[in-house]
């Protein structure tokens, strides 16, 4: 990341700056994963979608090529940089209509967590896996009965000797059929203040004893399935305890702030995939006496859409360096998601709007990506709890739930 000094003086201190032009590594990464991603593109992702299967070919070509794990540590596999690269891997394949939603919840979430705070043996037996594609992981926190209130989850872990043993159930957990472990976020105690639970995660092979899953029908065009998970005395050693008993929530956030910003990347690559292909059939597609793009009703819309979409990306690159910098990045991760989404929305209703009734014919490739935007609009943090977080931390204003 770029730096500058705002004096002179050799004594002061360099002042992280947001670089106006991407540096050349960066071009060469948008590159590289752009032509990979584009030899699959959206007829592929359509077909494994279609299909319920998952994006298999283009997993293993993205975690051979060193993109899946390029955030995490060198000494685990993984390429030694931050989230920042990630991010712009994540909008890349995207923007070239084959969206890596794996690697938000997989690398992303879980490999950030392990990361920061597994322990040596944690990271060298599951992080390794990540960052190379040689596995994939899922993140169970989400519970029917819990919504976004992470405290009141109901999935226990209970110690019996030297192991722990969890029930319960989580619902909408994302890849699970596919998952070869899960993070899971379980309550581990009571606060006897506030009553709220107090949380613990552990790594949780996806084929132990007691742990089954069934389909979450949605209208989700996509490989990766939502699933309800049941955890039925299912025992796990000590050794699976990521950081501090009782005090999960915390370290989760690494991964749940991280996966703000790459949900952004996701709907902001989308939004690039959309007005492209909006542009293309506006120059094109002539009706009267000229292109329908000469004709402001056309225009307008999708320039408004170009405006947004550049200022959530501008967001969203902030709020990566401030999280590769350890800063508070809460108040702009809020932000970038929240842009990004609507941004991402904005871009392909424009498409839609474009391309008139082919719009949402399935030849086009635009409305098979909806839901999947409409849906990170809700998850994993809806647009009103980002506002709540706005109003009370930045603003001032009370706490209003």
């Amino acid at each position: 990341m770029a730096t500058a000094s705002p004096t002179t003086s050799p004594t002061a201190s360099p002042i992280p700056c947001l670089p106006l032009v991407p540096s050349a590594e960066e071009e060469q990464l948008r590159r590289t994963v752009s032509s990979l991603s584009r030899r699959y593109g959206p007829a592929y992702f359509r077909q494994v979608s279609d299909e319920g299967k998952p994006a298999a070919a283009f997993w293993k070509e993205l975690g051979e090529g060193g993109f899946l794990g390029v955030h995490l540590p060198e000494e685990y596999d993984g390429g030694g940089s931050g989230l920042y690269d990630l991010a712009l891997v994540i909008e890349e394949t995207a923007a070239a209509g084959v969206p890596a939603l794996a690697a938000v919840f997989s690398s992303g979430v879980n490999g950030t967590i392990l990361a920061q705070h597994g322990t040596a043996d944690q990271k060298d037996r599951w992080l390794r896996g990540l960052a190379t594609g040689a596995t994939l992981s899922s993140f169970a926190i989400t519970e029917p009965d819990a919504g976004l209130n992470s405290h009141n989850i109901s999935t226990t872990a209970r110690r019996d000797g030297d192991d722990w043993v969890l029930d319960g159930q989580k619902y909408y957990i994302s890849g699970m059929d596919e998952a070869d472990w899960a993070i899971v976020v379980a309550r581990t105690g009571t606060d006897e203040r506030s009553g709220r639970g107090l949380l613990s995660m552990f790594l949780v092979d996806a084929d132990a004893e007691g742990l089954t899953f069934q389909p979450l029908p949605t209208a989700l065009q996509v490989p990766e399935r939502q699933s309800t998970v049941f955890f039925d005395h299912v025992r796990v050693g000590r050794d699976r305890l990521i950081g501090v008993e009782n005090r999960g929530l915390r370290a989760a956030f690494a991964g749940i702030n991280a996966e703000r910003l790459l949900v952004s990347s996701i709907c902001t690559g989308v939004g690039r995939y959309a007005l492209d292909k909006a542009v293309a059939y506006a120059n094109e597609r002539t009706v009267w006496k000229a292109p329908i793009g000469s004709h402001q009703a056309i225009a307008h819309p999708l320039a408004a859409a170009k405006v947004e979409l550049e200022t959530a990306r501008l967001m969203t690159a902030k709020a990566c360096m401030l999280y590769d910098l350890g800063r508070d990045a809460g108040e702009a991760g809020n932000m970038a998601k929240m842009t990004g989404v609507d941004a991402g929305l904005a871009c392909l209703d424009a498409a839609i709007q474009t391309h008139g009734g082919n719009g949402v014919a399935l030849e086009y490739q635009l409305s098979n990506y909806w839901f999947l935007l409409r849906m990170l609009k809700i998850g994993p943090v809806s647009k009103e709890m980002i506002l709540n977080f706005i109003a009370e931390h930045t603003l001032g204003l009370p706490r209003s739930y």
